[in-house]
């Protein structure tokens, strides 16, 4: 077994502290990886506080991992020691089912196997990224483009290819009009993809101070969405809305703003089902979907484009101790815009 310490919650209520734990032995198709870096995300919050149920503990968290591979099993063909890599929300599904073929292992019907939180074939319970290392197949590691910042490029790896993946599966394309709703960590990454596909991009946001910030992002207007008479002026107008909003919201208000049989695409996940009027949708034949993150191979082709396109995301690094400050703080939307782990800070635990 492989020696690990991280930060783990212990139950729904306590705060996270040290854990020392074993990784599997690296076997014929797995990547030993070193994390150098591991994004917070929201998503985080709930399972650890048991927001979703299904919580088992100890539970180390954290799917936005990039890191160094110090070891490959005998039969890994993609990777070397010292390649940089990363690893998203999945490390595993049965790779045979007809999702898993079209490269959707996300929709796996056999169900994906987590990063963390999720059951492995030998019966224990993954864990993430707030630790100093992890074993993943190899299919399920992701190479990571030179040119990026390796810290501002961990989201992208959870917030990136949640953005990415609708936006392509929509054919977003010059010329449309794209709403963002929300501005935080899913918000700033769905308004600088949309402008880098070429369309005009709108915000709305009940937080009118964050107006400077989406515009340098790329949105072409910030709609202030508690004042009625500046959602008016946009009724009937949108290509495309993406919802990244995770708190109780008038979703139908929303769909007025579309376009006849155009989609709404929910990504926020609110902690009470939205009240959906069926009028709000068979008046214009609209369409209310949602998407989850995207497949292994669209989520390399995220990361390539936002090399290519100089796309990352905006971040405030932090070292593992202030972890449960850091919770706390996104709760209240007090981030720029993903705090991102250095996990050189676990050093010091492993002095102790």
């Amino acid at each position: 077994m492989i020696d690990s310490i991280g930060y783990a919650g212990f139950d729904a209520t306590s705060p996270l502290k040290v854990f020392e734990f074993s990784r599997r032995e690296v076997g014929d198709f797995d990547v030993l990886i070193e994390i150098k870096y591991c994004g917070v995300c929201h998503s985080d919050i709930h399972t650890v506080r048991n927001e979703w149920g299904g919580a088992k503990y100890p539970l180390v968290p954290g799917h936005e991992i990039i890191g160094l591979v110090q070891k490959v099993g005998s039969q890994v063909t993609k990777y070397q020691v010292g390649s940089v890599v990363g690893v998203g929300c999945m490390v595993g599904s049965c790779g045979h089912c007809s999702n898993c073929s079209d490269n959707l292992e996300q929709f796996c019907h056999q169900g994906a196997t987590y990063t963390y939180n999720s059951l492995e074939a030998d019966g224990n319970m993954t864990k993430g990224g707030y630790s100093t290392n992890i074993v993943v197949h190899e299919k399920f590691v992701l190479k990571i483009p030179e040119n990026l910042d390796l810290a501002a490029a961990a989201p992208l790896l959870c917030a990136g290819i949640t953005t990415y993946s609708p936006l392509k599966h929509w054919k977003i394309k010059a010329g449309d009009k794209v709403g963002v709703i929300g501005l935080g960590g899913l918000g700033h990454m769905a308004v600088k993809l949309a402008r880098s596909f070429g369309a005009t991009v709108v915000l709305f946001t009940t937080s009118i101070q964050k107006k400077a910030d989406a515009l340098k992002m790329g949105a072409h207007e910030v709609v202030f969405s508690k004042e009625p008479s500046e959602m008016k002026k946009h009724r009937d107008s949108f290509d495309f809305i993406i919802d990244t909003v995770s708190a109780p919201h008038d979703v139908n208000a929303y769909m007025a703003l579309l376009k006849n049989e155009k989609t709404l695409c929910m990504l926020g996940v609110s902690p009470k089902p939205h009240q959906i009027a069926s009028s709000s949708l068979f008046w214009g034949r609209k369409n209310l979907s949602g998407s989850l993150i995207g497949g292994i191979a669209e989520t390399q082709e995220m990361l390539d484009y936002c090399a290519k396109n100089n796309i990352s995301c905006d971040i405030e690094l932090i070292p593992i101790q202030a972890i449960n400050e850091a919770y706390e703080r996104v709760l209240k939307s007090d981030v720029k815009y993903r705090f991102v782990i250095d996990m050189q800070s676990l050093d010091s635990e492993m002095i102790k």
